[in-house]
């Protein structure tokens, strides 16, 4: 069996520091052909996108896929509310772990496997301010730490 490549679309930077990621899943979505000919010209955002588990399906909203140039009358709503597709058994589990305090699922990135459209969302749980400042700080002592060995191997 070959390797199936994958081919990012968009990604969620945002939901990395908003929140804690404890889980991913891979999820498919369900979507119209002039939305993924869309998306495989790369215009996709889910800077805003939610999921939300209703009746047993779970669903993104705010995921904002542009209209594709050449699709006329075929194209649907930018912003349409989207189902993605999870074995049962996932989708339980996910429900389950939402109902403790705290957590949430976020989409992180989207992207093509093989030929198909996949989205990864993540079961997370919010980050506190003190904990934002505390990656911000990381991040700079990295950097610094970054700059410096540069430096040292100029001479």
């Amino acid at each position: 069996m070959a390797k199936e490549t994958k081919k990012m679309i968009a990604n969620n930077k945002k939901a990395f520091f908003d929140y804690f990621i404890e889980d991913k899943y891979e999820a498919g979505i369900s979507l119209a052909g002039t939305e993924v000919k869309s998306l495989r010209m790369g215009k996709c955002s889910i800077k805003e996108a939610f999921i939300r588990i209703e009746k047993g399906e779970v669903y993104v909203y705010n995921m904002h896929i542009s209209p594709y140039e050449k699709g006329n009358i075929f194209n649907k709503d930018p912003l349409r509310i989207k189902k993605l597709l999870l074995h049962r058994y996932e989708i339980r589990k996910i429900e389950g772990q939402i109902a403790q305090k705290g957590y949430t699922v976020v989409p992180l990135n989207v992207y093509f496997k093989g030929s198909l459209v996949k989205v990864e969302i993540g079961l997370a749980k919010g980050k506190k301010l003190y904990d934002k400042r505390q990656e911000i700080a990381k991040k700079d002592q990295r950097r610094e730490a970054e700059k410096q060995f540069k430096v040292k191997n100029l001479y």
